[in-house]
């Protein structure tokens, strides 16, 4: 089973953005999304400070927010990564799996990813993934290049959102149509 120990807090200032504009998003009526959280079981904690030191996961998670966007069904996982090679390790089976059975009920699945590096933010579609998928499956590359990705699916940082990603929602939508 796996288990936790500080490497829980990677990555939380990406969820802390991503909160706000989900925040935002909210207020605005432009969509409501929420944080799945991960289920824990603790193991140890810290008697003075009451935090949880050591735990195991209870079972595995598959994205990070779901929820709904002017009334399409939307799921996505953050992940954040500081080079421009980013490891296909990093993304799981079953959240793959999930997220193609999330669009076969007609939602939208993605990932927001933060290459932290150069403080920008891409919306990578499931298709685009699936690409960089079935050939790590094939044999080849076990991670992709930010070259190979597409530069219409960069977030742009003047839209007064701190994580404008419901523009690449927008994006996905019409090359769907």
């Amino acid at each position: 089973m796996a288990t936790w120990n500080s490497r829980g807090l990677r990555g939380s200032t990406l969820e802390e953005l991503i909160n706000r504009t989900n925040d935002q998003y909210r207020e605005k009526g432009l969509a409501l999304i929420q944080k799945i959280p991960t289920p824990i079981t603790p193991v140890k904690m810290d008697k003075n400070s009451r935090h949880i030191t050591l735990a195991y996961f209870e079972q595995k998670s598959t994205v990070d927010y779901i929820g709904a966007v002017q009334g399409i069904p939307v799921c996505f996982d953050a992940k954040e990564c500081c080079v421009k090679t980013f490891p296909l390790a990093n993304i799981h089976p079953h959240q793959v799996a999930f997220m193609e059975e999330f669009e076969k009920q007609k939602g939208i699945a993605f990932f927001l990813i933060y290459f932290s590096a150069d403080n920008v933010f891409y919306y990578l579609t499931l298709r685009k993934l699936k690409e960089f998928w079935n050939r790590m499956e094939a044999g080849g590359r076990k991670s992709f290049r930010r070259e190979e990705l597409d530069d219409e699916f960069y977030l742009p940082g003047r839209s007064g959102f701190l994580v404008p990603y419901l523009e690449g929602v927008q994006k996905d939508l019409q090359l769907r149509d």
